[in-house]
């Protein structure tokens, strides 16, 4: 083709030409800081208010419970170590999954290095949880269970709501990532039993640098920020009024046009997969139904994710082999190894993330490459 095809949607997006417009006049002409007093500060906290409130509801949730990060790390950083510290004389255990992004993953490692225990959930071949052993794996000292709702990886989709109704009836605080889910699939936190969500703008066509964490209203939290008190005294730091205002606009569109981009990208998404798996010593990663309607993770047998992705970047298509945050890492992804996947098998992965924007000719081009440059680089490889 004469342009470049790309295939990685789920390390981020494109912002929208709507959100881009809605953003532009608060980068000079409303440009006030929210937490000052004479009009210019008055008209940023207003504009302020009212994008929390719209994405707020979008959620279910009330505007107060909405605290503005520069996105998803920092979320999962404020939900983890504020609800840990904010509780520790309740108890120090926290529950996970062995398929978390490392956002939760590495500050699980860091509360365990400052006394709190962390007990690692196992999925299933699909990456599903199974829920008796959340049920078992809940204590008295409990005092927070986090899993992603939608993976990153191989887009597999929690039982949220089974999940929620464990956790309120056990009396135990709720996390989940949603980052990858949110302004994909309809999602409310009253009715999933969600405490805290973790949210942000670019993975569905609003800008890199913003994102929130959802806090049900009477969750004990401390921050992880300290400073003048911005954000209900949650996150302290200059709140990014023109982010903010792009992340509300995504969201309008995303009201609107969810559903359509839904069902048309599910149906992309199956024609990809069938047409793949009819490559030889090929395997579809995570769960086949109950998955993202974007995403499509595969194994190819005998070759390395990393030499894939590099030969198809050089035939114009981008793609990946797993997390963005974390691909230079040669390491196998440990989401695959945890769906049992041998090691050579997870090294053979190749992540593909389509968009709104996506077309059945970019798919029929992608797939028209596909097949012989697996072949290619079997040709090479000493695994076989």
């Amino acid at each position: 083709m004469n342009k470049r095809i790309y295939l990685d949607y789920a390390a981020t997006t494109p912002v929208d030409k709507r959100v881009l417009d809605a953003m532009q006049p608060y980068f000079y002409e409303n440009f006030g800081n929210t937490m000052s007093l004479h009009e210019e500060g008055r008209k940023a906290k207003a504009t302020l208010d009212s994008c929390r409130s719209n994405i707020a509801e979008f959620l279910g949730a009330k505007s107060e419970e909405l605290v503005f990060t520069s996105g998803a790390t920092e979320s999962d950083n404020l939900a983890l170590k504020g609800v840990a510290f904010a509780n520790q004389n309740n108890g120090k255990h926290i529950i996970t999954t062995k398929i978390e992004h490392a956002a939760i993953l590495k500050t699980c490692e860091w509360l365990e290095k400052h006394g709190f225990e962390v007990s690692y959930l196992s999925v299933d071949q699909f990456g599903l949880i199974d829920l008796e052993e959340l049920k078992n794996t809940i204590r008295k000292d409990t005092i927070l269970v986090s899993i992603i709702y939608a993976n990153n990886e191989i887009g597999t989709i929690q039982n949220m709501k089974e999940i929620g109704e464990i956790c309120k009836n056990k009396e135990v605080y709720l996390h989940t990532d949603a980052t990858q889910i949110f302004g994909k699939l309809p999602i409310d936190v009253n009715k999933l039993n969600i405490d805290l969500m973790t949210i942000n703008a670019h993975k569905f066509y609003g800008p890199k640098g913003v994102g929130a964490l959802y806090i049900r209203k009477g969750v004990s939290i401390e921050p992880v920020l300290h400073g003048g008190g911005h954000e209900s005294g949650l996150r302290s730091t200059t709140v990014n009024v023109s982010g903010i205002v792009g992340f509300s606009e995504a969201v309008n569109i995303a009201k609107n046009e969810m559903k359509e981009d839904e069902i048309k990208q599910t149906k992309l998404r199956n024609y990809l997969i069938e047409e793949v798996l009819k490559i030889s010593n090929s395997r579809l990663n995570g769960h086949p139904t109950r998955r993202l309607p974007n995403n499509a993770n595969f194994s190819f047998s005998f070759i390395e994710g990393e030499s894939l992705v590099l030969l198809l970047d050089d035939r114009g298509i981008s793609c990946s082999t797993g997390s963005a945050c974390s691909s230079p890492n040669l390491e196998p992804s440990h989401v695959l190894l945890s769906l049992g996947l041998k090691h050579d098998q997870a090294h053979g992965s190749l992540r593909v993330s389509i968009g709104k924007d996506t077309t059945k000719a970019e798919i029929d081009y992608f797939l028209n490459v596909l097949p012989d440059v697996v072949e290619r680089l079997r040709k090479l490889s000493p695994l076989r």
